[in-house]
């Protein structure tokens, strides 16, 4: 695959594995590069190979820690465009801060724009990323965004897996709350079933604290797939599980794209009513932090696939729904 300018791919440390994905899949291999660590702790980057004219590809999910990763995503890029590097993408799986994209309340800055202010400054010039929190944080750039979804992967498993409750007519897709409608509405049409929605009163006093009210259409006896793009402390998911199983689902699945999965997260999860709960692998899960509960698809064809178009300079678009 090859075009007037080379194409280059780098890896951050924030995921190595999903890198390597993304190499096996586009059949290039990941270019050479050295990082390291200051003796005040610093972070360090060095290109061990020319990328002047090239167009360079960084691979960087900035989960936790996110101010290590975000770091060192800008470090590359800086090292990139001071080698004269072509066109430098910055390939984001899960985009941190997503969720800090509105003040809430007075006297509280908006940090989703504020890192697109970095990102862009920093040198990048175009994002590639999937599932933002809100997709109108591609506004929040003044350079091109390529925004990838996981829904698809994630309703083929399903799909495949729960065949015979779908042909049945016992699937419903949930909502865990008012703001995800949209979202499962999207992935009831995948599925082609009914959708539900988890109506919750959210205590702004507690952080990632929310109470179920109650469940608006019909999941008496069914099985429920809660469908949600970020699953952090595994409150919201985890209460709207137990809520469906004591109004008469029979089964709850969840699926979410990003596994952020902190705090009491995996306590929740082990605890949870939820049979099986599905992400992407947009963010590495610790050994510590994997269970029998979890399964984790790989979306690194998807961005193979992104990359190798934008390389081409062939249309993205029918990859966007």
């Amino acid at each position: 695959m090859s075009r007037g300018n080379g194409l280059k791919i780098f890896s951050g440390t924030a995921h190595p594995e999903f890198s390597q994905r993304i190499s096996k899949e586009i059949g290039v291999p990941l270019s050479d590069l050295k990082h390291y660590r200051f003796s005040d702790n610093e972070i360090g980057v060095s290109l061990n190979e020319s990328v002047r004219g090239a167009d360079v590809y960084l691979i960087q999910p900035t989960c936790s820690p996110a101010n290590e990763n975000l770091m060192q995503l800008l470090i590359m890029a800086d090292a990139a465009k001071r080698d004269s590097a072509h066109y430098v993408n910055a390939v984001i799986p899960y985009f941190g801060y997503a969720r800090q994209d509105r003040k809430a309340k007075p006297r509280e800055p908006i940090t989703a724009k504020l890192v697109a202010n970095i990102l862009t400054h920093g040198g990048i010039d175009r994002i590639i990323t999937a599932d933002l929190h809100a997709g109108q944080l591609q506004g929040f750039f003044d350079i091109p965004v390529d925004h990838l979804t996981g829904m698809k992967l994630l309703a083929e498993y399903f799909k495949k897996n729960l065949a015979e409750e779908l042909n049945a007519g016992k699937v419903v897709v949930v909502s865990p709350d008012a703001g995800g409608v949209a979202r499962a509405r999207k992935f009831a049409v995948m599925l082609d079933v009914d959708i539900a929605i988890v109506d919750k009163r959210r205590s702004y006093d507690v952080a990632n604290v929310s109470e179920v009210m109650d469940i608006v259409g019909n999941i008496k006896g069914r099985t429920a797939i809660l469908v949600d793009d970020i699953i952090d402390t595994a409150g919201t998911i985890c209460h709207a599980a137990h809520g469906l199983i004591e109004r008469g689902c029979e089964k709850v699945y969840a699926c979410a794209t990003h596994a952020v999965l902190s705090g009491p997260a995996m306590e929740r999860i082990n605890k949870s009513k939820i049979e099986r709960l599905v992400f992407t692998d947009t963010i590495p899960i610790p050994e510590e932090k994997k269970s029998a509960k979890i399964l984790q698809l790989s979306i690194a064809p998807l961005f193979a696939e992104a990359i190798k178009r934008v390389h081409l300079e062939e249309p993205i678009s029918d990859m966007f729904d």
